[in-house]
């Protein structure tokens, strides 16, 4: 049974050196399929010793494996034209290729409802959130509704909310926007004590599925189990699609909102998905304008990728990888991990975090620590991540990991931060 402080426990898994090993001959020429980061391992060696600088911010933007690279060429170079907007053939090869791509999105996240439910192309989850904020949420509340919404995950998934509020306000709606309550402990989700918020008037719910500073699985499966079938729940997935198996069927959710650029896919990129089945049907406003047409092949060419790697086989690389991070860090009294403390060890019976360690060092501030990183040639992240309700001075270092992120470099950067207890 899930502990309701520390997230849930999980079977025996094997330890994550032989998760690691097991897995080293499939990894290995999937690494070698990223361009930037072949070209990195062809530098002169910084100081660590490594082949080249380590990139370790996936979180923020992942690298592009040379099939989607190709997939744009080979758009740009035959077929580039507007969708919807011409009858020759390069117009109708855009216009097959952006409704191809739709399908493809509903097959990659598991659709199980994929006639009724649509996708929407935006520029990435930012956009997405605010589109379904601005265009659709107004038209399901009244005057009196609530709705619940994070205030300690990413921006985009809060500020939207609260314009919507600000909106209604404008045309004499008034709503309560109530706080999406969250374990001290862990950071994940509290079911206790939103059963406590959620009401008759409760209409919607935004929440996120892989928190994009403590990396853990926020359990979305308990917000449905709170507050009924009912509630419309919206889905920040920035941090999951692309990085592990997503299922709309088991999420049970009616919007998923990802970016491509997180998934392998070219910035400017991303999508809405909305199932269509609780409130009013989900069509964005105004006019749409040209779409992304190389980002949208782009994003096509990452979710084939993705399928072909095996997006479960990255999830269990990466998770292993940060069991490494994490085990090395808790034996660092220097350095604080934020986050569930319980999953740090590598053989911790609670959940862990899949691809994402933020830390603090005691004595050392979050840009000073990045840039000493750096020299040692490793590319992190280091500010306040963007995280709602938090501030530049409570900034850490966020290390993100992917597929292309091997062993080697994660004992490195345990050296690197070992030399600074």
């Amino acid at each position: 049974m899930a502990d309701p402080t520390t997230g849930p426990t999980i079977a025996p898994v094997p330890g994550p050196r032989a998760e690691l090993a097991a897995l080293a001959a499939w990894q290995r020429p999937l690494r070698a399929q990223f361009p930037i980061v072949a070209a990195a391992d062809g530098e002169a060696g910084p100081p660590t010793g490594m082949p080249g600088p380590a990139y370790l911010d996936s979180a923020a933007t992942a690298q592009k494996p040379r099939a989607v690279l190709d997939a744009v060429h080979a758009y740009l170079t035959t077929s580039n034209a507007n969708s919807g907007r011409g009858s020759y053939p390069w117009a109708n090869a855009t216009t097959a290729l952006v409704a191809a791509t739709r399908d493809r999105v509903k097959r990659f996240l598991g659709d199980p409802d994929p006639e009724r439910s649509t996708v929407h192309f935006t520029s990435g989850t930012s956009e997405g959130l605010r589109t379904v904020a601005r265009d659709w949420l107004p038209d399901l509340l009244a005057d009196g509704d609530e709705i619940v919404v994070p205030y300690g995950d990413h921006q985009a998934n809060l500020v939207p909310w609260w314009e919507a509020r600000d909106l209604l306000a404008r045309q004499g709606v008034r709503i309560t926007v109530h706080e999406l309550p969250c374990q001290a402990g862990s950071g994940d989700y509290d079911p206790v004590a939103l059963g406590r918020i959620v009401g008759p008037r409760t209409r919607f719910v935004a929440a996120t599925h892989v928190h994009h500073v403590y990396g853990a699985d926020m359990n979305v499966h308990r917000i449905r189990e709170v507050v009924g079938p009912d509630v419309v729940i919206c889905l920040d997935a920035a941090q999951s699609v692309g990085h592990q198996p997503v299922s709309l069927a088991a999420l049970d959710v009616d919007f998923l909102v990802f970016s491509g650029h997180k998934a392998l896919a070219l910035p400017g990129t991303g999508a809405v998905w909305a199932r269509g089945r609780r409130g009013p049907a989900f069509r964005p406003g105004g006019w749409p304008g040209t779409p992304n047409t190389a980002g949208i092949a782009s994003l096509a060419a990452a979710l084939d990728w993705l399928a072909d790697a095996d997006v479960g086989r990255i999830a269990r690389w990466t998770t292993a990888l940060t069991a490494v991070l994490t085990d090395g860090l808790s034996r660092l009294p220097a350095y604080e991990v934020l986050g569930c403390t319980t999953s740090l060890a590598a053989d911790s019976p609670v959940q862990r975090r899949g691809s994402i360690v933020t830390f603090r060092h005691h004595g050392i501030g979050s840009q000073d620590l990045g840039f000493v990183l750096f020299s040692d040639g490793f590319m992190v992240r280091s500010d306040d991540h963007c995280q709602a309700g938090r501030s530049v001075r409570e900034g850490s270092v966020r290390v993100s990991l992917h597929v292309y992120n091997t062993l080697e470099e994660v004992e490195k950067l345990l050296e690197s931060l070992a030399k600074l207890q």
